[in-house]
């Protein structure tokens, strides 16, 4: 199970695997599985009723212990989970002679979970107000239920992500960097050899690092992935007009943000309307997720507000 850090953010528990042919960077406890073919699909962000708009709120509570004694995480009951190369350690990765085949910078760590993100021989006392990782979407199901809380679907994720912005690529608008300024934790340079880390940052960043999108979210695209409840589909129903969840079945659970990870130049995922997709046992250094809850205190609302007041008129 994951924990919910500091600052909050049951907001980035986001976590991801490794991923689509456009992606490649994911990860999955069977590497034959691990590239994963992720079509754009339409926005189901019109189809979200205004009337219906699900906040998602943060855990004023920090809790790194397991929730439920002897809970196990995924990543702990397969004793192994993926991690991007160029966040080991050399001593880690002299121990390891397996690799995915289409994205060979992601490896199998043994030990690596979420409490060691990057290899066992790191951990997160420093990292407490960063989002926890190597989660399972089967993790995060178990964590939202202990919560009180479950996973936002697809449409809900992407409405909120806007934060009241209308036909916008990012939370804050249709320029990458308005002002020259960095709004997002992804990939500069040249991946996967070097990320130059322009935006101040190699690897996840603090959820609250970069500024707030209109309802007050932070971090809605790159730093890490978030899974979603919905199974997924390459083209959404045409007969689904109001709120859509997916299909009822299928074999892959939808993920939406992109992560610190992402590069235009083959990962042009850290859009609102982005999508892709992996089974949900699996997990990696780059996949999280957030909790979404059917009411709304209160003060969260009011919070809500006047972000998205202050957003919408600078």
């Amino acid at each position: 199970m994951a924990p919910c850090w500091p600052l909050g953010l049951c907001l980035l528990f986001l976590l991801r695997s490794p991923v689509s042919s456009e992606e490649a960077g994911s990860s999955c406890h069977s590497a034959s599985r691990a590239v994963k073919n992720a079509g754009e699909g339409g926005s189901v962000y019109e189809s979200v009723s205004r009337a219906e708009d699900l906040r998602f709120k943060y855990s004023k509570k920090a809790n790194i212990e397991r929730p439920v004694q002897g809970a196990l995480q995924q990543a702990e009951r397969f004793g192994d989970s993926f991690v991007f190369e160029g966040l080991l350690s050399e001593e880690v990765k002299r121990t390891i002679n397996q690799a995915v085949a289409a994205a060979p910078w992601w490896l199998p760590v043994k030990g690596a979970n979420w409490k060691h993100p990057q290899g066992p021989d790191t951990d997160i006392h420093d990292r407490m107000d960063h989002p926890v990782l190597h989660v399972s979407w089967r993790d995060a199901v178990e964590f939202c239920a202990w919560a009180g809380k479950r996973l936002p679907t697809e449409a809900e994720w992407e409405y909120s992500c806007r934060g009241g912005r209308e036909n916008r690529l990012f939370p804050w608008g249709n320029n990458l960097l308005p002002n020259g300024k960095h709004y997002a934790n992804i990939w500069q340079g040249t991946f996967p050899s070097n990320d130059s880390g322009e935006d101040g940052y190699t690897g996840t960043a603090p959820v609250t690092a970069f500024p707030p999108n209109g309802y007050g979210l932070y971090n809605m695209v790159g730093n890490a992935w978030e899974w979603t409840e919905d199974w997924w589909t390459v083209h959404h129903s045409a007969e689904e007009t109001h709120s859509p969840k997916g299909p009822s079945s299928g074999t892959d659970r939808v993920k939406k943000g992109g992560s610190y990870m992402c590069h235009k130049s083959y990962c042009y995922r850290y859009r609102c309307a982005a999508r892709s997709q992996n089974t949900p046992d699996s997990a990696s250094s780059n996949l999280g997720f957030r909790c979404a809850a059917d009411t709304t205190p209160d003060d969260i609302l009011e919070e809500m507000k006047g972000h998205s007041e202050a957003v919408l008129n600078r």
